[in-house]
């Protein structure tokens, strides 16, 4: 029995290394990995026949056009089979992600919805409706969802959001009042668009990624992996306190980021009743809008420039709301950093947009999953076999 035990737990990790080798420099042909594995040709040849009947490997033309004789036949992920869903509840809309193995968008929507207020049941029902929608499609394709993950604005843990004040939920937990046939995790919305952004946008293993929305949240990318914090609640940078005498905040303290540079914030300031409304008055030259995002943007440098004297940051992104706003917010960020910076490091961190916009934070939530299926692929080949 040990030795059956050992023998499947070789195997399953044999399937990660392979697996993941493909997803990180495929297509390669079987023989290629071999080498860059280790493992004998003969073993890579079973693991690769099983991957490719459990629908999570594909097999692609030779690997050189021209090749003489028999040319090596290549594999690359597959995204015929296996899927997984990113799904966000945000003070304004609802939203998911379907991607592929390959990190291919295979469904998205988004339903604008003010959530402030509405009760916790009200809200999960009818993101059920788009989760349900979306599963239809992905069934429809031919796909198999493997998991969900769930991204709310506020600090989590054990499946539980502490605290969304700009929601008015506390102890709330999102995933039990969802009923689906695939199960769904829970996480910081600010987290998963920095593992977004990571995954599907410039690819930089070092970043401070800054959410902007109602509220303003924060992902910190260390060499490739996030940073969460010892019980996972970092990255509350919308109640870092800019001006201990400015306005109340939701979390009950005063002069918080967010009540500067937070949506509704920005929207009370440049006297615009929406962000596409915003937009077009900057885009017009209108003097309050581009005096409030100037305003807002220069209490966004304040709170990091704490962030870059606390982490030493090289590169942040500002995505969200701010990636639409960005033309109006980096220079009046840009000149607070280099001001307050500059006799410490000469020059201040690079500073950047969001690739990814408002879609990082469920491609992030759905990259999850997509991430933890090329991690332990086994199951998923087990199950072809047995079917």
């Amino acid at each position: 029995m040990t030795q059956a035990v050992r023998h499947e737990e070789m195997r399953a990790r044999n399937l990660e290394v392979v697996l993941g080798a493909v997803s990180r420099g495929g297509p390669l042909t079987r023989a290629a990995l071999a080498e860059v594995t280790g493992l004998t040709k003969s073993t890579v040849s079973k693991l690769v026949g099983d991957l490719v009947e459990a629908g999570l490997l594909a097999e692609t033309g030779p690997a050189r056009a021209g090749e003489r004789g028999r040319p090596g036949v290549a594999v690359v992920l597959s995204g015929a089979r296996v899927a997984s869903m990113g799904l966000e509840i945000n003070v304004d809309y609802l939203a998911v992600h379907v991607l592929d193995l390959t990190g291919a968008v295979r469904f998205a929507a988004r339903r604008e919805r003010d959530n402030r207020g509405s009760r916790p049941k009200k809200v999960l029902g009818e993101l059920q409706d788009l989760a349900v929608e979306a599963l239809a499609e992905t069934h429809r394709l031919g796909l198999e969802v493997a998991g969900a993950v769930l991204a709310v604005s506020g600090p989590v843990g054990g499946g539980v959001l502490f605290s969304a004040p700009n929601l008015g939920w506390q102890d709330v937990r999102p995933a039990d009042l969802l009923r689906l046939p695939i199960a769904v995790e829970l996480d910081n919305e600010a987290n998963l668009a920095a593992l977004g952004e990571f995954w599907y946008g410039d690819g930089e293993r070092d970043f401070l990624y800054v959410s902007g929305e109602v509220g303003v949240g924060a992902g910190l990318v260390v060499d490739g992996t996030l940073y969460a914090g010892a019980s996972g609640l970092a990255g509350e940078l919308g109640h870092v306190v800019v001006a201990p005498d400015g306005p109340p905040c939701s979390c009950g303290g005063s002069g918080c980021l967010e009540t500067y540079a937070g949506q509704e914030a920005l929207l009370a300031a440049g006297n615009a009743v929406s962000v596409p409304a915003l937009l077009t008055a900057l885009e017009g030259g209108d003097a309050t809008a581009l005096a409030a995002c100037a305003s807002a943007g220069r209490a966004l440098g304040i709170a990091l420039t704490s962030a870059v004297n606390l982490l030493d940051l090289d590169r942040i992104v500002l995505g969200g709301v701010f990636t639409q706003l960005y033309p109006w917010l980096s220079g009046p960020v840009s000149e607070v950093l280099t001001t307050r910076l500059g006799g410490l490091r000469g020059a201040p961190p690079l500073l950047s947009a969001s690739r990814l916009g408002g879609d990082a934070a469920t491609l992030g939530a759905a990259g999850r999953v997509v991430h933890r299926v090329l991690a332990d692929p086994a199951p998923f080949v087990t199950r072809a076999q047995e079917a």
